[in-house]
């Protein structure tokens, strides 16, 4: 299988990650792709009209998007413990921590385009100051509200990659959440996240 990827995408991370964690990686071609709003890529439009990674190709031409629904792929290729349980409260508490992961990054690249991407004579400073509060707010919630140990899942997947990138990016911090950050500090020790780390930047 051939995953479209980029080296500096939370999402494509996320798949990545995981397939380290399921022992699949090996079966994976990773090939990176530089993609952006402005840019087009026709090898990516080709397999996704939305024009955005990580697409996973698979060997009879069929490509997969987005990160959720190559993940849950992925999870069918294996014969170990499911990282998205099957059914009952752990199912839908692991989804609903990758949603909130997955909103993390979209919330992020809005705020990126404010205040690092768009020319400065076209930015709203209270757009940018809403998706800085969104994040705040979710680290708030994680903190005292969601339980992050356990048997790991789709879930931890996808916000230990969130919150990696949103580091990366020196975006809006988390360091003032303990509970929350020194389960990202343990997260990242992972050998999955250490073979992925982010590099690279955008290029319009």
């Amino acid at each position: 299988m051939k995953l479209y990827y980029q080296t500096h995408s939370p999402y494509a991370r996320k798949v990545l990650v995981m397939a380290h964690e399921l022992g699949l990686a090996e079966r994976l071609e990773v090939i990176h792709h530089e993609t952006s709003p402005t840019t087009r890529n026709e090898t990516i439009y080709q397999a996704n009209p939305l024009g955005k990674v990580p697409v996973l190709m698979l060997p009879e031409g069929e490509a997969l998007f987005d990160s959720i629904v190559i993940c849950d792929y992925l999870d069918t290729l294996h014969q170990g413990p499911k990282l998205i349980p099957l059914q009952g409260p752990e199912r839908y508490q692991a989804l609903r921590l990758q949603a909130l992961a997955q909103g993390l990054c979209d919330v992020g690249i809005k705020l990126r385009w404010e205040v690092e991407r768009r020319p400065a004579h076209l930015r709203y400073p209270a757009y940018g100051e809403g998706q800085k509060y969104k994040l705040e707010e979710s680290y708030r919630y994680l903190e005292q509200q969601v339980e992050l140990d356990g048997p790991l899942n789709v879930g931890h997947v996808a916000l230990g990659t969130a919150l990696d990138w949103i580091v990366f990016r020196e975006l809006c911090d988390f360091a003032q959440h303990p509970r929350l950050n020194a389960w990202y500090q343990r997260f990242c020790d992972r050998p999955s996240m250490r073979a992925t780390e982010y590099s690279g930047q955008t290029h319009d």
